[in-house]
């Protein structure tokens, strides 16, 4: 119908190879995207485990463990990480891609201006005499020549292979602006995972540092009942090889606080040792709220960013689509231009020039290669299309695993402060009852480690705990808002965001 249209239009005036152009351009080849449902994408309409109803606004997930100092460094990484530098500098060069692409929908012009000097080198010049016997040349009676040109070009999307490659670049904008929320919802789970196992570590640091203060009092009791030949000294060697076993896991927890530590001021943009002193002073693990609204399986796709960008991927392979079905047919590119030339400037504007061409190519013979590049970009856009089911069916595998890690991290906590607490109490008990020479120091020493391993065991499920947490937050897409899309900043400034409906 299109090319129906064209031929009757070029056949009614002397502009109608324009007004065909014009009919023709409206025309828009290769499939249009169309979102798909949840269904399609294999989403259930509820998870497999146990899960809190109710969405939660987790922009600041971070605020829910009450701890200021891993509020402040979590803020500063969002700013300073160079993982999140690298993903703003990428948001930028999809930006200018799309600026890029959207100049192709416009003429290009562009304007010369020449001046030129054409001297007589033959003669025809004249001289004269002065009073003086001074003779004087007024040249060769050479002449001026000036030009103005303007020149434009367009060329002509007949069958939209203009407006798919702009839509595939607005996709593609779309997608790195979602790719760095990924990057910087990573980078903040990151710096949350590592200062729990720098608290963590503080913790079984101090809990090794009072079982050694325990196992010198010990050593020391031991002593005495030998020198006082209650006992052998079997009991001495024992307290020594106690002691010297809790002693050498002393520098393995500093080297892994070390560690932590180091990685915390990474993440923050600064030198490993940065954060040293400010974190020297233990504190808590920090505890999180007890239960979290996860809401249904559908909302990953609104709130994970890694499934909103490969879904931005699957539309800008859709409309590639379309750009590579267009260059099967014919391709019109329009040109004209304006040109005066005068021996003087003011008389430019006496006599104007002008021309106007419109070329029609048409692709006769190729070997195949266009039809196979149609064929290989619907091959890619099947590719995003599996990566797309995929990126929605591990992140809801993400959740469902945080669910079921955090429940255990809870039940396990329970059970180690009663370990704990039993392990304490019958610590207690065999002291007493060693000094007074109703146990033997074997008793005593397997009550000690049961304490020690019941402390490490409440520190770990406490630390496990809050890892879960912070995995699940990261899961369920917390850390930006899900109602807008990121924005390029200007470079050195931070992304900005915009509405979805822009």
């Amino acid at each position: 119908m299109a090319r129906l249209i064209a031929s009757s239009l070029a056949g009614a005036s002397p502009a109608g190879p324009v007004l065909a152009a014009l009919a023709l351009a409206g025309c828009t080849v290769g499939p249009d995207y169309r979102a798909k449902t949840p269904a399609e994408l294999g989403v259930p309409a509820a998870y497999s485990v146990p899960a809190a109803p109710g969405a939660e606004d987790l922009t600041r997930w971070w605020a829910n463990f009450d701890d200021p100092t891993l509020g402040q460094l979590v803020e500063q990484a969002r700013v300073a990480n160079t993982d999140v530098a690298q993903a703003v500098a990428r948001l930028r060069q999809a930006r200018e891609a799309l600026v890029q692409s959207r100049a192709s929908l416009l003429p290009t012009l562009s304007g010369s201006a020449g001046y030129q000097r054409n001297e007589n080198l033959r003669g025809g010049g004249r001289s004269f005499t002065l009073p003086d016997g001074t003779v004087v040349d007024t040249g060769s009676g050479g002449s001026n020549s000036f030009s103005l040109g303007l020149s434009a070009s367009y060329q002509v999307g007949l069958f939209g292979e203009l407006r798919r490659t702009v839509e595939a670049s607005r996709a593609q904008y779309d997608a790195s602006g979602f790719d760095y929320a990924t990057v910087l919802l990573t980078v903040e789970s990151e710096v949350a995972r590592n200062y729990v196992l720098a608290r963590a570590y503080q913790a079984q640091l101090a809990n090794a540092r009072a079982s050694l203060g325990i196992q010198d009092d010990n050593l020391e009791i031991a002593g005495f009942r030998v020198q006082a030949g209650l006992v052998s000294s079997v009991d001495v060697e024992q307290a020594r090889a106690q002691r010297a076993q809790t002693a050498a896991t002393v520098p393995q927890i500093e080297q892994q606080y070390a560690a932590a530590v180091a990685r915390l001021g990474v993440l923050t943009g600064q030198a490993p040792g940065a954060l040293r002193t400010a974190l020297a002073t233990p504190r808590a693990i920090p505890k999180g709220p007890t239960t979290v609204g996860v809401g249904i399986p559908a909302d990953a796709l609104r709130r994970r960013p890694d499934v909103r960008s490969a879904e931005r991927a699957l539309a800008a392979a859709t409309a590639q689509i379309g750009v590579a079905k267009a260059r099967l047919y014919p391709a019109l590119a329009i040109t004209g231009n304006i040109n005066t030339n005068a021996t003087s400037l003011g008389d430019l504007g006496n006599a104007i020039t002008g021309g106007l061409f419109a070329g029609l190519t048409q692709a006769i013979f190729n070997g195949g290669r266009l039809r196979s590049q149609v064929r290989s970009n619907e091959a890619a856009a099947d590719a995003a299309l599996a990566n797309y089911k995929g990126s929605v069916l591990t992140a809801l595998e993400d959740i469902e695993n945080a669910i079921v890690a955090l429940d255990a991290a809870r039940r396990r906590e329970t059970q180690f402060a009663i370990a704990y607490d039993a392990a304490n109490a019958s610590a207690i008990l065999s002291r007493s009852q060693y000094r007074s020479g109703l146990t033997d120091f074997t008793t005593l020493n397997q009550q000690e480690a049961a304490l020690l391993s019941a402390q490490n065991g409440l520190t770990q499920a406490r630390a496990d705990q809050a890892t879960a947490l912070t995995a699940l937050y990261d899961a369920l897409g917390g850390g930006w808002n899900p109602d807008v899309v990121p924005q390029a900043p200007e470079r050195g400034a931070t992304p900005t965001f915009a509405t979805e409906n822009r």
